[in-house]
């Protein structure tokens, strides 16, 4: 067994921190401790860096295979302001996507909304549904900002502490005068918003997306998921020209500036201790890398695969490490013939059944398979598709993680779905078709198809991510399977969480 040391010498004020994984969260912990003068290694244990956010290419055509759109820019632009002089802007174009998304419904109805604009929604669904769908939406999210103003600084922007059983039992969602019966009522679920208040199958199915989105079951998910239709709404939908990949190159390249260092092809097997205390890691190779602190960027199961000890208190019963996860299953199409006049950026397909698509959600073995809701991106972005006279585009839908992927009739199933789905959204879609590539769950080197959602209020704490912090002193989490849970901004905001934790103590309370 080989010794590798980070540093001959510890410089004082400056800790070894030894990293694993480079995911948005790994990476956006690495840049901001670099920064405040710590030495930082990072071992990945594939090639490449950015976890979920990868690119695909062929034939000219480029894809982003993981997340398409970014929300809540804000997050990316504070880590780079904080890390150094060129402001994000600089390294790469953000672009607001308006309409924000289309949105087609299992009746046939579609509308496009607006991108952060209230009123042009409003304006909107009162247009394509009539009945005061417009209003009635427009009075949600003002309920919905309410419970986002309640739980942001908890739930994004502070470390959970241990009174996170206050978050659990509250339901930030406001109760709702009822006319009829003289009094209020407080919905304790996203469904039942859209059966009290929404009163319209269509309005629903446009709430209800934004948890699917995440694998969320809308009959169980807590009413406090009201706030992912708001962080969309109140912050609006941006792509980074070039694909998502772009945003993970900026932060990859920032890192290196500020002097991490990356190791790739090099797999954590064992995070060491000594005295009580995280002292390093050990390689698949033998090697041995001591550090002062260690910083875990893995999905809780590998995590626990790392430890020899328990991570977390006693009578946790946030979420279950072993429950089964949402997984994604995404097309990447390629097109003969340029984009239509008036075609977006995002189109949501709803499912034609809303009761079969959440009880195959939740039970994939007794059913027969369901189409479900897809989204269908296609970014009008040259560096993407190999002349003006092609297109690419990118088709998913998250679905069970028990569904049989092993099978390749189901995964043959699904992608006959997509592609159904995916031609109420693209004109003439089989006859442009020139091919496409299945990317099922269980096929990415990096496991990056399961999807962790963001963490939400209420629900019994079962909504909510492991804490940052661990029993382990000196081993911290970060990324999308710790606190505050999954998504580009929240992976980014648990890098800041950890940062701040590791350079500033346990009085650390959170960006101000």
């Amino acid at each position: 067994m080989t010794s590798l040391s980070v540093a001959a010498d510890k410089v004082a004020g400056m800790a070894r921190i030894a990293v694993i994984g480079a995911g948005m969260g790994a990476m956006a912990a690495a840049a901001r401790l670099a920064v405040a003068g710590h030495r930082v290694a990072v071992y990945e244990r594939t090639e490449t860096y950015g976890g979920a956010v990868r690119r695909f290419e062929r034939d000219g055509f480029v894809f982003d295979t993981g997340p398409g759109l970014l929300p809540v820019p804000a997050v990316y632009r504070d880590l780079f302001v904080k890390t150094g002089k060129e402001p994000l802007e600089d390294l790469v174009e953000l672009v607001q996507v308006d309409p924000s998304a289309r949105h087609v419904f299992a009746d046939g109805t579609a509308v496009s909304l607006p991108n952060a604009s209230r009123a042009g929604v409003v304006t909107a669904l009162d247009e394509a549904l009539g009945g005061g769908a417009g209003q009635r939406w427009g009075d949600f999210l003002i309920r919905a900002r309410e419970a986002w103003d309640r739980t942001r600084r908890p739930l994004l922007e502070e470390p959970l502490w241990t009174d996170w059983p206050v978050l659990a039992g509250q339901e930030p969602y406001p109760a709702v005068p009822h006319k009829k019966l003289l009094r209020t009522r407080r919905a304790s679920t996203l469904a039942e918003i859209g059966t009290w208040e929404l009163r319209d199958e269509r309005l629903t199915a446009l709430l209800e997306s934004h948890a699917l989105a995440y694998g969320l079951e809308p009959r169980t998910a807590p009413a406090s998921a009201a706030v992912l239709p708001y962080m969309e709404h109140a912050f609006g939908t941006w792509y980074v020209r070039g694909g998502m990949r772009e945003l993970a190159r900026a932060v990859y390249e920032r890192c290196l500036a500020r002097r991490v260092e990356f190791v790739f092809g090099a797999e954590v097997t064992r995070v060491l201790e000594k005295d009580g205390r995280a002292a390093g890691v050990e390689l698949s190779d033998g090697t041995v890398v001591d550090a002062d602190q260690v910083v875990a960027d893995v999905d809780p199961g590998r995590l626990r695969a790392l430890t020899d000890r328990p991570l977390d208190e006693d009578g946790d019963v946030r979420t279950d490490p072993d429950a089964p996860r949402p997984v994604r299953l995404t097309l990447l199409l390629a097109l003969r013939g340029p984009r239509e006049a008036g075609a977006v950026h995002r189109t949501v397909v709803h499912a034609p059944d809303r009761e079969a698509e959440l009880d195959f959600l939740v039970s994939p073995g007794g059913d027969e398979p369901r189409c479900p809701t897809v989204t269908v991106l296609r970014p009008d972005d040259p560096a993407l598709r190999p002349d003006g006279e092609h297109e690419s585009a990118v088709v998913s839908a998250v679905l069970s993680g028990e569904a049989g992927w092993e099978d390749e009739s189901t995964v043959r199933r699904y992608t006959d779905f997509l592609l159904e789905a995916a031609g109420r959204a693209v004109p003439a879609l089989r006859e442009r078709l020139l091919w496409h590539e299945v990317r099922a769950p269980g096929d990415t080197e990096t496991g990056a198809d399961s999807v962790p959602a963001p963490s939400l209020a209420a629900g019994r704490g079962r909504f909510l991510h492991p804490a940052n912090t661990t029993r382990l002193p000196g081993l911290y989490r970060v990324g999308g399977w710790s606190h505050p849970g999954g998504g580009l901004p929240h992976a980014g905001m648990s890098g800041a969480l950890v940062a701040g934790l590791i350079v500033e103590g346990p009085q650390f309370r959170g960006s101000q």
